[in-house]
């Protein structure tokens, strides 16, 4: 099996519920292929760089999937059809880093810089 990232970009207007409903579909689908989703992250409602489909922000979500290829594939294919998501991007990956995204890791520091101020 190889190891994929990917990243999938929702449309603003659905609650963050319903984008964590939308990722434990995408979880069963990918199990029950035979697959497995070894981490997820949820990004938060972001600012995108240009406007897609009349957007200005989108929900960001990345999994790292354990599967093979014809999975991957299903599951794009899932996407397209799906009109909730925006765009989507697979990437295969050599091994998955332990460590939290870039993403995530601005956050944290954002926050801790912040509590420092407030203290």
């Amino acid at each position: 099996m190889s190891l994929y990232e990917h990243v999938i970009i929702s449309r603003p207007d659905i609650s963050p519920t319903q984008v964590e409903e939308m990722m434990e579909n995408i979880n069963k689908k990918v199990q029950n292929m035979g697959g497995s989703i070894e981490g997820a992250e949820y990004w938060g409602l972001r600012n995108l760089a240009y406007r897609l489909n009349k957007n200005r922000k989108a929900h960001y979500n990345l999994l790292k999937i354990n599967a093979e290829a014809s999975v991957i594939h299903e599951i794009e294919r899932q996407h397209r059809i799906n009109e909730d998501i925006l765009r989507y991007m697979s990437i295969r990956v050599d091994d998955f880093s332990t460590e939290p995204s870039p993403i995530l890791k601005k956050r944290e520091e954002r926050k801790r810089r912040d509590r420092e101020r407030g203290a």
